[in-house]
């Protein structure tokens, strides 16, 4: 009786499973991507704990994105992606020194409009950043959250523009002391997506 009763109940998971796994198949559908290349210029607000003069600098970011929501088309986009950035850091002054950060991570990205040629957004994000002065060797690894606004800009083509504004805060440890690097700076970008 119990092996009957075992059959029964592992006939029964293997039907579900399978039939479900069927019926899956069919309801998926191909997750739209989007790729972005940004180009900006980029403000330092305040510095801490950085013996700098550096002010201004700018960045050059490519965006690999993934649609979470509005895939039917009944609400706005939101988009999950991957970002990997650069931005050089301009010293100065002779006696200053050059800055430079590579970061990556996850974005995300909530348009608040859909179906108009410009479609507002906002974003937020969490990201590593590896940042590194001329004059020393090697580089401290931090974190940076950031928040953005901006326009999605759209064309009879495939190609969107885009315009943002973004605000980020950095964290880093310091070389040779306990107290940490805190970064606050604000982005101006223009770019494309496809």
């Amino acid at each position: 009786m119990k092996i009957k009763n075992a059959l029964i109940l592992i006939s029964l998971s293997m039907f579900l499973v399978i039939g479900n796994a069927s019926a899956q198949q069919t309801a998926l559908k191909k997750v739209p991507k989007q790729i972005s290349v940004e180009l900006g210029y980029r403000n330092l607000l305040s510095v801490k704990n950085l013996d700098t003069d550096v002010k201004h600098g700018t960045s050059l970011l490519i965006d690999y994105a993934w649609q979470l929501s509005g895939l039917d088309g009944s609400k706005p986009a939101a988009y999950i992606s991957v970002p990997l950035g650069y931005t050089s850091m301009i010293p100065g002054s002779d006696t200053s020194n050059e800055l430079s950060m590579l970061c990556y991570g996850w974005t995300v990205r909530h348009q608040l409009a859909k179906d108009k040629k410009w479609i507002p957004y906002i974003g937020y994000g969490l990201l590593l950043n590896k940042i590194r002065e001329s004059h020393r060797d090697g580089s401290v690894m931090g974190h940076q959250t950031q928040f953005e606004v901006g326009y999605n800009i759209r064309t009879s083509h495939r190609i969107q523009y885009l315009v943002k504004l973004q605000y980020s805060y950095s964290s880093f440890p310091r070389l040779d002391d306990k107290e940490k690097i805190k970064t606050h700076f604000v982005d101006v970008r223009a770019g494309i997506r496809f």
